[in-house]
């Protein structure tokens, strides 16, 4: 007899997704159905019959793909993510469709890659790797400061805001945080202090971005901003590339106002990072112009890509594709926005 269990399609799916996703199915009460592509108005038929549909941050959940995902019968949206920009929540609710997260699958994973990033574009260890690899073993421009004694900016302290300001206090570093809910429990308790966003941006020597996108933080770092920032800051990106106004963050760099940057995430990333383009010409002269800097490293949105982030985006997104086929309520704090009825 042929199995009938429910159908997901997981679209936007890589290798790495295709493993971890795969080792959950025993313990899944459905089957899989991977899709290469990105889930979007055009794409989205190759839902038609499945129960759930399970995205990444760059498929499109529209109105207009969320009205057809309920044509075909489609009834919960999984995100395997924690920020879902992408989707309109309102819409999903009044197709009936209840949307779930994972938010947390390893804000560890995330802050050590901030502190990767921020240590590697400060002593240039990208530019020592390439020079030794071609035999050069001249240390001439390589010149970086020492963490102890300067100010770390946090914009945004949530889990991982709140571990990359734990980490880099270990640094002796003195550490201001901004957020618009302040746990000053935990700021007392770890030494950190919260200050108002202009006073961060004007007494920070680093800042690193933890903050989700929305539209009062959209474009958050702008040529206003900027130009109230010390001369030489380090910027850090992995949360949402839309934060930083990308045309601002050149200017700044061609002034040589802006010390540094390391970026895990950009603002026009879809349909670049994840891909190989190697044999094709970048089309993004933003991004292009970005990878001409000496002093500014990035990373193609990797900072989750851990054995642990992985095997927790697994496990959450089909213990919730399994409570809400069986009526159960899914998992606390997982359900961004669910249906009235």
């Amino acid at each position: 007899m042929a199995d009938s269990r429910p159908i997901a399609a997981v679209f936007d799916t890589k290798s790495y997704d295709r493993d971890y996703l795969s080792r959950e199915t025993g313990s899944a009460s459905v089957d899989l159905r991977f899709h290469e592509f990105r889930l979007e108005a055009e794409t989205a038929a190759a839902a038609e019959g499945a129960s759930v549909v399970c995205v990444f941050v760059n498929d499109k959940a529209t109105p207009a793909v969320l009205q057809q995902l309920a044509k075909y019968g489609v009834r919960h949206l999984a995100l395997r993510c924690a920020g879902y920009n992408n989707v309109s929540l309102k819409a999903a609710e009044d197709a009936g469709i209840v949307v779930t997260r994972v938010p947390a699958y390893s804000p560890y994973a995330v802050a050590e890659h901030t502190i990767a990033l921020l240590l590697a574009v400060n002593r240039k260890l990208y530019r020592a790797y390439n020079r030794v690899r071609e035999f050069n073993f001249s240390i001439g421009g390589l010149v970086g400061f020492d963490l102890r004694g300067k100010t770390l900016g946090i914009v945004g302290t949530g889990r991982t805001g709140k571990l990359v300001a734990q980490m880099l206090k270990s640094f002796q570093m003195k550490v201001l945080a901004y957020d618009v809910h302040p746990d000053v429990e935990w700021a007392e308790k770890h030494d950190i202090k919260y200050a108002d966003f202009l006073t961060l941006v004007q007494e920070s020597d680093i800042l690193s971005l933890h903050a989700p996108l929305t539209p009062e933080t959209d474009h958050l770092i702008n040529k206003a901003t900027i130009a109230k920032m010390k001369r030489g800051v380090v910027i850090v990106n992995v949360s949402r590339g839309r934060l930083i106004h990308t045309k601002a963050l050149i200017h700044g760099l061609k002034s040589g106002h802006i010390g540094g940057v390391a970026l895990d995430v950009y603002e026009e990333e879809e349909g670049v990072f994840f891909e190989d383009l190697s044999g094709e010409v970048l089309q993004d002269d933003d991004l292009a112009r970005l990878l001409t800097f000496p002093n500014v490293l990035i990373t193609a949105h990797q900072a989750f890509l851990t054995h642990e982030a992985l095997s927790e985006i697994a496990r959450v997104t089909f213990e919730n594709v399994n409570r809400i086929l069986e009526g159960r309520p899914p998992l606390e704090g997982t359900v961004l926005k669910a249906p009235s009825s």
